[in-house]
């Protein structure tokens, strides 16, 4: 039930604010709004107009946190943004993914893993996050980039690029 209702909460914030320009103030409002149905959110949460952001009750966001216009988010299960964390448009960051069963992947189980940003981290872009991922500190995802699993601890301050993202150099 707690579900239901947030999703139409997301969607009740959403529609009232969507004509209010993507302004610094109106965004941390629209952060303020969603915040309130999340299990932990940071100060200055930006949002944009457009952005989606559905089962909000498994985001957890840090401080100064920036989702541009287009950002669609399904945070089934857990997806934990960190500080000073910022998301170009149109990306899309989803904790599900779908299992074959009784002859089609329409009927399968949904299987949840857990989505890992963490702090200082730039995602370009048109950029795909999927289930299980791990974004290392202070990265950049490059546009249109497919982020498909734990990317290595020892490659914080590193830019990737492609499908699936792959590690191309040292961002320092």
């Amino acid at each position: 039930m707690k579900h239901r209702l947030l999703l139409l909460y997301s969607w009740l914030v959403k529609t009232v604010l969507f004509f209010f320009p993507d302004i610094p103030l109106i965004m941390r409002f629209r952060g303020f709004l969603y915040s309130l149905g999340m299990p932990s959110c940071g100060s200055n949460f930006q949002v944009a107009h457009n952005v989606i952001l559905n089962s909000i009750e498994g985001l957890t966001v840090g401080n100064n946190v920036y989702l541009a216009m287009g950002n669609i988010i399904y945070a089934h299960g857990k997806a934990i943004i960190g500080n000073n964390v910022m998301f170009g448009p149109d990306c899309l960051l989803t904790t599900g993914n779908h299992t074959f069963g009784n002859g089609s992947y329409r009927y399968g189980a949904s299987i949840e893993k857990e989505v890992r940003i963490k702090d200082g981290c730039w995602i370009a872009a048109h950029c795909v996050i999927l289930p299980g991922s791990v974004l290392p500190a202070r990265s950049i995802l490059a546009a249109g980039a497919v982020l498909t699993k734990h990317l290595r601890e020892a490659c914080e301050d590193a830019i990737y690029i492609g499908i699936p993202a792959k590690f191309v150099k040292k961002r320092i």
